[in-house]
């Protein structure tokens, strides 16, 4: 590890996880560092686990405050979720055991914009932080930390904790050291902050190590695990679809000249069908494309390969393990074309707007006026999280959400009367696509927007009880600007709940 924790003051800091995990005590708030599987610490998570456990086993109460950059993985989130160790979690989570300990009431949850995180845990909204726990690849001749896979909030729960336990993890490639671009402005500050100076997105304004106070630290943990590196499915004919949409909305765009064409940087939600449109760009017509996101994933890897994309800039890497592998093994190819920030520099709404960004989102459900709700199956049960799709959506040039027209086979339809639960408004939502075509909303009244949407996006199986219910909205309703059913609304969701399917 010496060619890892370089500065040699450090290493007599160096002790087991178990000795590490005895630093978090019963009630602590933690904040970890951790991105979409990528970067958060694992052996240290694990050990606190197993202390958890024997604890809840004798009868005493331990448990944290769990704060992170967003999803991590199986080491963390799930094997804290086992012992039931966590009394808060935010903002963000796709660990299954977790989600089950959140809908059970057992974990209190709430999901932030992730661009707000690193401000709210400054404004004091999670409490005090009492300990940090972040990855690094490795620690430099100065103490500086050097991250791993992604950077999240990581300096900011470094600046606010008592104390810190450093993971540094021997699996993570050494060759990730200069992807990192820190900078150390007041970006979070309260009630006032300096502007971030990024008006590219292949511009570097920062370091490439995080800050700390080397008395701060407690503890340095090795470790050699690997990230949470979920596999992509193959894009199939209903996400190809989708992308051959978009794609064909682009050039339209270009030749109206309402985009370049080299199109604008790109931001893209995880998941199969944002990896099909990535890999629909990559053998599409757009050249010297650039990526300005939350996370770079397989499809933007093979456009950084194929040179059709110039730049990637991120906080995390979401890769499946086939991807993870390559980065690995031609990290000296790709080190010159990825930027990894911290999430509020990555998620900043004025950076974003700035940069003039495409985001292309996914959604669990939309109403039949664009209100979005991407978070909770039937309104009330939590599935990850709003994540940085809000900072992106309102922000960007263009807001586009993407989904398959229906889901279970065909017993839920994304497209609904009204959604159950919104956390995009209409009014930051603009193009909508299904692999039953693009709904181009921009300019249209809300009735004109719901017309759009049932004859573009809508699903035949349910296209018709759609416009039946516009049409008689429209006779009935108390108002005639946005009409509802109130007595129907959401008669769809109630319908699922009881029979398993929106059909009748």
């Amino acid at each position: 590890m010496t060619q890892r924790i370089r500065n040699v003051a450090l290493r007599s800091k160096v002790c087991p996880a178990e000795a590490a995990a005895e630093l978090i005590k019963n009630g602590d708030v933690v904040g970890t560092s951790g991105f979409t599987g990528a970067g958060y610490p694992k052996a240290v998570p694990k050990a606190l686990a197993e202390r958890m456990g024997a604890a809840h086993d004798r009868g005493e109460e331990y448990r944290i405050s769990l704060i992170t950059g967003a999803s991590t993985g199986p080491q963390l989130d799930g094997e804290l979720a086992k012992v039931n160790g966590v009394y808060f979690r935010s903002p963000f989570n796709t660990d299954a055991g977790m989600r089950n300990r959140i809908n059970a009431n057992e974990t209190d949850y709430f999901d932030n914009h992730l661009g707000q995180v690193a401000s709210r845990a400054e404004q004091g909204n999670y409490g005090k932080f009492n300990v940090a726990v972040v990855e690094a690849t490795a620690i430099t001749e100065e103490g500086g930390i050097v991250p791993t896979s992604s950077v999240g909030n990581s300096q900011t729960f470094l600046d606010l904790a008592d104390k810190v336990i450093i993971e540094v993890n021997e699996w993570q490639n050494p060759g990730l050291e200069g992807t990192h671009d820190i900078w150390h402005g007041n970006i979070s500050g309260v009630p006032t902050r300096d502007i971030i100076p990024l008006s590219r997105a292949d511009q570097r304004i920062g370091g490439g190590t995080l800050r700390v106070d080397p008395a701060k630290i407690a503890a340095i943990v090795q470790s050699n695990d690997s990230d949470r590196n979920a596999p992509f499915a193959t894009p199939d004919a209903t996400a190809k679809s989708i992308a051959g949409y978009l794609l064909d909305f682009f050039e339209h765009e270009v030749k109206q000249n309402r985009l370049p064409p080299s199109l604008l940087p790109l931001q893209s939600g995880v998941g199969n069908v944002a990896n099909a449109v990535l890999d629909g760009l990559n053998e599409g017509p757009f050249e010297n494309l650039v990526g300005y996101s939350e996370v770079i994933q397989d499809g933007m890897l093979a456009m950084l390969d194929s040179g059709r994309m110039r730049i990637a800039s991120a906080t995390s890497f979401s890769l499946s393990p086939e991807a993870a592998e390559e980065i690995n093994r031609r990290m000296d190819f790709f080190r010159s074309k990825i930027i990894l920030r911290q999430q509020d520099v990555s998620n900043a709404p004025g950076v974003i707007r700035q940069l003039g960004c495409i985001a292309m989102n996914g959604m669990i459900e939309a109403d039949i006026y664009g209100n979005v709700n991407s978070t909770r199956v039937m309104g009330s049960k939590m599935m990850n999280g709003i994540g940085g799709s809000g900072d992106f959506a309102r922000s960007s040039y263009l807001s586009i959400f993407l989904s398959p027209s229906t889901a279970k086979g065909g017993k839920i339809s994304a497209i609904v009367p009204m959604a159950a639960h919104v956390d995009h408004i209409m009014q930051d939502t603009q193009i909508f696509v299904t692999e039953q075509g693009l709904a181009d909303l921009r300019g249209l009244s809300p009735v004109k927007r719901a017309q759009t949407i049932i004859a573009k996006c809508a699903h035949p199986d349910y296209q018709p009880m759609l416009q039946d219910y516009l049409d008689r909205a429209l006779k009935d309703s108390f108002g005639k600007h946005t009409p509802h059913l109130l007595n129907e609304a959401l008669s769809w969701h109630q319908r699922f709940v009881e029979t398993g399917s929106m059909l009748p």
